[in-house]
């Protein structure tokens, strides 16, 4: 039986958190929701600007703190609009504190490892945030729908992530995961806007069509993959996404809140500064 009522709005967000364990619908949620961003275009931008000044001086305030670090999951169907959230989300803040990490088919040598192996390699060192674009979710996603494991293996697999996370909440790390959640109308908009436009045919694949056909089974996956996999420390959101500029703006509110709540400080001075003179 599944359920929304479990699912956690955020109030100053078209966001659902999605709640440890509670089984629930993709289709109970609305991907073309705004609210409560319906306010005058130029106070949405007013808000824009200052959270990405807040971001920019959180993520100074991490590096010269260099105890913990944040890592952002981005997860999404194709035409989810990944690459488009994170040039939005990082703009402006210093590149030398960021470490994004894009996961695509692995290598054969990654597939002789287990299949956090690779991942782990690309978290983020102390004092900075990383960003993945897709991520370890691949192999309980991609490889379900494909057929490519078993369920007592995807179920396993949960319970590894789950660990993962854990480890890295222990270490330092805070992790928030996004959903980007769109539409299959939207998502067919998309694809065809690719196929007109030459300029952006280059990101269409042949292949992105079969998968678009498989739709029905990703939504199965990717709404038991959250529920089994959000936790207090590492959440899931997922983020109403047919309208980028809601999308953009519910990620920065949401991701400067976390930071906002880890408070980094840069360390203070381990010397005398009144003494120090300069010439």
């Amino acid at each position: 039986m599944t359920t929304t009522a479990h699912l956690a709005t955020d109030p100053a967000t078209p966001a659902v958190r999605v709640q440890p364990g509670i089984p629930f619908r993709l289709a109970d949620i609305d991907p073309s929701n705004t609210e409560p961003f319906s306010r005058h275009k130029k106070k949405l931008l007013e808000r824009q600007r200052e959270l990405r000044k807040q971001l920019s001086d959180y993520q100074v305030n991490l590096h010269a703190e260099h105890r913990r670090s944040l890592l952002l999951v981005f997860q999404a169907m194709d035409t989810g609009g990944k690459d488009g959230t994170i040039r939005v989300l990082l703009t402006g803040v210093n590149p030398a504190g960021i470490e994004v990490a894009a996961f695509k088919q692995p290598s054969a040598e990654e597939l002789d490892h287990d299949f956090l192996w690779r991942i782990h390699q690309h978290t983020p060192g102390k004092g900075r945030i990383g960003v993945f674009n897709r991520s370890h979710y691949e192999d309980v996603l991609i490889t379900r729908v494909h057929g490519l494991i078993q369920p007592i293996t995807w179920q396993q697999h949960y319970q590894d992530i789950i660990n993962f996370e854990q480890l890295l909440t222990r270490s330092g790390t805070r992790v928030i995961k996004f959903f980007l959640y769109i539409s299959k109308e939207e998502q067919a908009k998309r694809l065809q806007a690719r196929l007109d436009d030459p300029k952006k045919r280059w990101k269409f694949e042949p292949a992105d069509l079969k998968e678009r056909s498989l739709w029905d089974s990703y939504q199965v996956a990717y709404q038991e993959a959250l529920a089994a996999t959000s936790t207090l420390d590492s959440p899931w959101y997922i983020i109403p996404a047919n309208s980028k500029r809601a999308r953009d703006l519910a990620i920065a509110e949401i991701v400067v809140a976390a930071l906002a709540d880890m408070n980094p400080q840069p360390p203070a001075a381990t010397f005398d500064v009144a003494a120090q003179v300069i010439k």
